[in-house]
């Protein structure tokens, strides 16, 4: 069992930092953001962005690559989504922006990191939640790509285990939410047979 933590978060640092490269590239590929949410984009910004500062404050270092890596690819992505979805897709990332990274706050000031970390986890619970309604609704779900969906639910599960034996309310709520909504977007691509699924085995 004392090898088992180490290697669950090894993998799930690597899921973390490398789910988002298959969008990214995707988007270079194929030039489409076709069922792509930009609130999506906003919310993994400012998320990725509290994770770094809650893990550094809880000693919880394992969290502190992933989040870091993942930081910065969610920038990434967002210029390449304001690039291909145009001049209004800024505002939907800035709402995902402004609304996550301001939830925190209040909890913060008020009880410490233990509430704020809670609130964290909360809100990555539904970080996926744009994205998921997105993909429902969506007819062409071409422009997302199925890797990184899939590196998000492994993702999502290891943090809760995580979260079970270290006992910390805040991995354990947003592990399982993660879990729960990248599941049904990758339910939502088997389900259309979209472009994307059709192209999974060739291309990230």
């Amino acid at each position: 069992m004392s090898y088992v933590m180490p290697a669950l978060l090894v993998v799930a640092s690597l899921m973390g930092a490398g789910m988002i490269l298959p969008q990214v590239l995707r988007f270079r590929r194929n030039r489409s953001a076709d069922g792509v949410s930009g609130a999506w984009v906003g919310v993994g910004v400012a998320i990725n962005a509290w994770w770094v500062v809650y893990a550094v404050a809880e000693s919880l270092w394992g969290l502190v690559p992933v989040s870091g890596v993942a930081f910065v690819l969610y920038c990434v992505i967002a210029f390449q989504y304001a690039a291909l979805a145009g001049r209004g897709s800024v505002r939907k990332i800035a709402v995902g922006v402004v609304a996550t990274g301001m939830a925190p706050l209040p909890f913060l000031l008020a009880g410490g990191w233990s509430a704020a970390g809670l609130c964290i986890g909360l809100v990555y619970a539904v970080q996926y939640s744009p994205a998921t309604i997105t993909a429902v609704r969506a007819v062409d779900l071409s422009g997302i790509s199925p890797v990184t969906w899939t590196m998000a639910f492994v993702e999502a599960s290891i943090w809760f285990v995580y979260g079970l034996v270290e006992t910390d309310v805040a991995l354990l709520v947003g592990g399982a939410g993660g879990a729960v909504l990248s599941g049904i977007v990758l339910v939502c691509l088997l389900r259309r047979l979209s472009p994307a699924l059709r192209v999974a085995a060739e291309y990230p």
